[in-house]
């Protein structure tokens, strides 16, 4: 129980760090590109996928704590990996420069 809530806890911190454009070397993948690579990508946007992505999975995450049943978990785990998939290729698709 309380590893879902600081889990959740971390997820909106580091949501909100990302956001407000002082957490781009905790973007998996980003921090490690080489500049080159960087510059294939509009960071604003990458910000907006990822740090959404992160607060959307706090509340998920929180919401875990009343969870008794499977369904429920694998419901959380389901919805986790969608939205996952979903922010991959838009990462790859609308936040990368033309």
């Amino acid at each position: 129980m309380v590893v879902l809530i600081l889990l959740a806890v971390l997820f909106l911190i580091m949501g909100i760090v990302i956001l407000i454009g002082k957490g781009d070397n905790l973007i998996a993948g980003y921090n490690t590109a080489s500049k080159e690579e960087k510059v294939q990508y509009n960071i604003q946007r990458l910000r907006y996928l990822i740090g959404g992505l992160l607060i959307v999975l706090a509340p998920m995450t929180f919401f875990m704590l009343g969870a008794e049943t499977i369904i429920a978990t694998l419901s959380y785990v389901a919805l986790t990996f969608l939205f996952t998939i979903i922010v991959v290729i838009l990462a790859n698709t609308w936040a990368k420069k033309k």
